[in-house]
Protein backbone atom coordinates (compact mmCIF):
# COMPACT_ATOMS: atom_id res chain seq x y z
CA UNK A 1 0.00 0.00 0.00
CA UNK A 2 1.38 3.49 -1.02
CA UNK A 3 0.25 6.76 -0.32
CA UNK A 4 0.51 9.72 -2.16
CA UNK A 5 -0.22 13.66 -1.15
CA UNK A 6 -1.98 15.95 -3.58
CA UNK A 7 0.12 18.79 -4.86
CA UNK A 8 -2.53 21.11 -3.75
CA UNK A 9 -2.00 20.59 0.17
CA UNK A 10 1.21 21.72 -0.23
CA UNK A 11 0.14 25.27 -1.13
CA UNK A 12 -3.02 24.80 1.33
CA UNK A 13 -1.09 24.51 4.22
CA UNK A 14 1.30 26.96 3.36
CA UNK A 15 -1.53 29.80 3.26
CA UNK A 16 -3.33 28.33 5.89
CA UNK A 17 -6.16 26.98 4.41
CA UNK A 18 -5.86 23.56 6.28
CA UNK A 19 -5.59 22.79 9.76
CA UNK A 20 -4.78 19.93 10.81
CA UNK A 21 -5.50 20.50 14.12
CA UNK A 22 -9.15 21.63 14.06
CA UNK A 23 -10.75 20.90 10.68
CA UNK A 24 -12.63 17.54 9.84
CA UNK A 25 -11.07 14.66 8.02
CA UNK A 26 -12.90 12.19 5.71
CA UNK A 27 -11.46 8.74 3.54
CA UNK A 28 -13.28 7.79 0.82
CA UNK A 29 -13.25 4.38 -1.30
CA UNK A 30 -12.62 4.75 -5.04
CA UNK A 31 -14.69 2.79 -7.85
CA UNK A 32 -12.89 -0.08 -10.03
CA UNK A 33 -9.99 1.59 -12.55
CA UNK A 34 -9.36 4.98 -10.68
CA UNK A 35 -6.12 6.64 -11.08
CA UNK A 36 -5.26 9.43 -9.01
CA UNK A 37 -3.69 12.28 -11.01
CA UNK A 38 -1.83 14.77 -7.87
CA UNK A 39 -1.34 16.90 -10.28
CA UNK A 40 -5.30 17.58 -11.02
CA UNK A 41 -7.16 15.92 -8.17
CA UNK A 42 -7.20 19.48 -5.82
CA UNK A 43 -10.64 18.69 -5.11
CA UNK A 44 -13.43 16.16 -3.64
CA UNK A 45 -15.47 17.48 -6.72
CA UNK A 46 -12.64 16.25 -9.20
CA UNK A 47 -13.06 12.66 -7.63
CA UNK A 48 -16.51 12.12 -6.44
CA UNK A 49 -17.81 11.03 -9.72
CA UNK A 50 -15.45 7.83 -9.72
CA UNK A 51 -16.34 7.43 -5.96
CA UNK A 52 -17.93 3.76 -4.66
CA UNK A 53 -21.20 3.98 -5.29
CA UNK A 54 -23.68 3.92 -1.41
CA UNK A 55 -24.62 0.62 -0.95
CA UNK A 56 -23.60 -2.77 0.92
CA UNK A 57 -22.55 -0.94 4.19
CA UNK A 58 -20.66 2.05 2.11
CA UNK A 59 -22.01 5.65 2.16
CA UNK A 60 -20.53 8.28 -0.52
CA UNK A 61 -19.01 11.10 1.57
CA UNK A 62 -16.80 8.36 3.12
CA UNK A 63 -15.97 7.72 7.08
CA UNK A 64 -14.72 10.85 9.02
CA UNK A 65 -11.34 9.67 10.58
CA UNK A 66 -10.45 10.65 13.86
CA UNK A 67 -6.98 10.83 16.16
CA UNK A 68 -4.83 12.79 13.69
CA UNK A 69 -1.71 13.07 14.21
CA UNK A 70 1.04 15.13 12.86
CA UNK A 71 4.77 14.63 13.53
CA UNK A 72 7.81 16.74 12.41
CA UNK A 73 10.77 13.33 10.43
CA UNK A 74 14.29 15.13 10.53
CA UNK A 75 15.95 11.98 9.55
CA UNK A 76 13.43 11.34 6.04
CA UNK A 77 12.81 15.40 5.96
CA UNK A 78 8.81 15.21 6.06
CA UNK A 79 5.71 15.56 7.60
CA UNK A 80 3.75 12.96 8.59
CA UNK A 81 0.35 13.10 9.21
CA UNK A 82 -1.29 9.64 10.65
CA UNK A 83 -4.84 8.88 11.75
CA UNK A 84 -6.60 5.90 13.39
CA UNK A 85 -7.61 3.05 11.40
CA UNK A 86 -11.22 3.26 9.84
CA UNK A 87 -13.77 0.59 8.81
CA UNK A 88 -16.72 -0.36 6.90
CA UNK A 89 -18.93 -3.64 7.12
CA UNK A 90 -20.32 -5.40 4.17
CA UNK A 91 -24.15 -6.02 4.65
CA UNK A 92 -26.32 -7.49 2.14
CA UNK A 93 -23.54 -7.58 -0.51
CA UNK A 94 -19.59 -7.14 -1.30
CA UNK A 95 -18.14 -3.54 -0.60
CA UNK A 96 -16.02 -2.97 -4.34
CA UNK A 97 -13.94 -3.42 -6.04
CA UNK A 98 -11.61 -0.69 -4.92
CA UNK A 99 -8.22 0.38 -6.34
CA UNK A 100 -7.35 2.45 -3.37
CA UNK A 101 -9.21 5.59 -1.03
CA UNK A 102 -9.01 9.24 -1.09
CA UNK A 103 -8.57 11.49 2.22
CA UNK A 104 -10.03 15.16 1.94
CA UNK A 105 -10.56 17.94 4.47
CA UNK A 106 -14.19 18.23 4.74
CA UNK A 107 -13.88 21.74 6.59
CA UNK A 108 -12.00 23.38 3.56
CA UNK A 109 -14.85 25.50 1.55
CA UNK A 110 -13.66 22.87 -1.42
CA UNK A 111 -13.08 19.84 0.17
CA UNK A 112 -9.28 19.63 -0.06
CA UNK A 113 -7.55 16.36 -1.02
CA UNK A 114 -4.84 15.73 1.38
CA UNK A 115 -3.67 12.45 -0.33
CA UNK A 116 -4.62 9.07 -1.71
CA UNK A 117 -4.36 5.45 -0.92
CA UNK A 118 -3.46 2.86 -3.25
CA UNK A 119 -4.37 -0.65 -2.33
CA UNK A 120 -1.58 -2.20 -4.82
CA UNK A 121 -4.72 -3.47 -6.94
CA UNK A 122 -8.61 -3.40 -6.94
CA UNK A 123 -9.54 -4.78 -3.35
CA UNK A 124 -13.26 -6.41 -2.80
CA UNK A 125 -14.65 -6.81 1.08
CA UNK A 126 -17.06 -9.93 0.71
CA UNK A 127 -20.52 -9.79 2.34
CA UNK A 128 -20.39 -9.79 6.34
CA UNK A 129 -16.71 -9.19 6.02
CA UNK A 130 -14.94 -5.59 7.81
CA UNK A 131 -12.99 -3.18 5.30
CA UNK A 132 -10.15 -1.87 6.96
CA UNK A 133 -8.16 0.62 6.43
CA UNK A 134 -4.83 0.57 8.54
CA UNK A 135 -1.94 2.71 9.47
CA UNK A 136 -3.44 5.84 7.50
CA UNK A 137 -0.88 8.09 6.43
CA UNK A 138 0.03 11.14 4.18
CA UNK A 139 4.05 12.42 4.31
CA UNK A 140 4.44 15.74 2.31
CA UNK A 141 7.86 16.46 1.51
Amino acid sequence: MTTEAANKIKYLLATGAINFSSDTFKIILMGTGFTFNKDTHHYYSDVSGSELASGNGYTTGGNTLAGVSVTEDDTDDRTEITWNNTSWTASGGAIGPTPGAIIYDDTHASDAIVGYIDFGGEQTQADGGTCTISNIEVRIS
